[in-house]
């Protein structure tokens, strides 16, 4: 301890992995020591030197894995540019998406740092890859995967969504011109088994029709009633139709909060194939009617004027934004939402593994 340090930083200055090329600062970084991290960037190393064959920087390796978040915040205070890119045109927050897997890699702390400290959430690699295509690809991997997994991932894929929608990430931007789909669009192809992911979208105020290329793309109201009526199909009872009905009638009631109008054709048509054989036909047809009827009536003023000034005050959560705002506690109350909801979190271990996708999500 009495030692000069010069020898170990000469020593760590000499010691370039023959193969990786990585540098005495990445190796520091990967052994999580943020005081040698320090000690390193003090005498000299080049903070966003990149390895030779990812091109990885140091924020790259530290913003990957919960255990080096301590490196993370040092190199981030140390003036580490946190939206430098690879050769790929990856980001520190690309590499911390694209590392998590929501069951051995929880890295939401990493993702909530790198965005405080100014992460661009609107960035793309060179082969467009976003922070929104990761999400999409984690929720589609919970899919296929057991109940348990699924309920690991769908907890990280919140977090890591509450995160992204807080600083300003449009969910329901189609990923690519191809029309890709959104994590919205993903969320409601699949309500019955995201139903807590679709409620933390239209809660945050998501559009209910692509934000790219508009309805002509993809509608929600469509997408709702195409999966109910598939979903419906497989119900086994009357109490699990019930569910899924009254799920696809809070999703609409809960857009209809932040987005007075649902943007319905001007003949709204039932968007459902071979409703005459399909054993809940009536009750298809009375949701859609009720639909209808609260589309076809204008929306109160007050309505109006709520969702215009909440519009102002994204990206949410807008509570948060509300409580901040200088005015008195009524006009707050008036402009918090008159109607939410939240998940069920409680998972029923005599389900069937298709009943159990309802708790997918658990609402942290």
């Amino acid at each position: 301890a009495k030692c000069s340090t010069f020898p170990i930083i000469l020593c760590f200055f000499l010691c370039i992995d023959p193969v990786s090329y990585y540098n005495p600062l990445h190796i520091a970084v990967l052994r999580n020591r943020p005081n040698m991290v320090r000690l390193l960037v003090g005498h000299g190393a080049d903070i966003e030197k990149r390895d030779r064959i990812h091109e990885s920087s140091p924020l790259d390796l530290a913003s990957e894995e919960s255990e080096r978040l301590p490196c993370l915040i040092t190199l981030l205070d140390l003036g580490a540019d946190v939206n430098s890119r690879d050769k790929h045109g990856k980001t520190p927050l690309l590499h911390a998406l694209a590392s998590s897997d929501g069951l051995t890699v929880h890295n939401t702390e990493n993702i909530r740092l790198l965005l405080e400290r100014g992460a661009d959430v609107n960035a793309a690699t060179v082969d467009g890859e976003t922070v929104e295509s990761s999400l999409v690809f984690l929720v589609k991997e919970a899919l296929d995967a057991s109940a348990e997994d699924a309920a690991e991932i769908g907890k990280f894929c919140l977090k890591a969504t509450q995160l992204l929608l807080s600083h300003g990430v449009d969910p329901s931007c189609c990923l690519n011109e191809d029309g890709e789909a959104s994590l919205t669009q993903t969320s409601l192809e699949h309500f019955d088994l995201l139903f807590p992911l679709a409620v933390l979208l239209i809660q945050s105020g998501a559009s209910l029709v692509c934000s790219h290329h508009s309805s002509s793309c993809w509608s929600g109201y469509s997408l709702l009633f195409q999966r109910l009526q598939t979903a419906l199909l497989r119900c086994t009872d009357q109490s699990h139709a019930a569910e899924l009905l009254e799920q696809a009638e809070m999703l609409l009631d809960l857009a209809r909060v932040n987005v007075p109008t649902l943007n319905l054709p001007l003949r709204p048509e039932l968007p459902v194939a071979n409703l005459d054989s399909h054993p809940y036909a009536q009750a298809l047809i009375g949701l859609h009617n009720r639909v209808v009827e609260r589309e076809g009536s204008p929306p109160p003023l007050r309505c109006l004027s709520r969702s215009f000034i909440r519009s102002y005050l994204q990206p949410w959560p807008l509570v948060d934004r509300v409580k901040a705002l200088p005015l008195p506690d009524r006009l707050k109350d008036f402009l918090l939402p008159e109607l939410t909801y939240t998940p069920k979190a409680v998972l029923n271990h005599s389900s069937t593994r298709n009943e159990m996708r309802f708790f997918f999500f658990l609402w942290p």
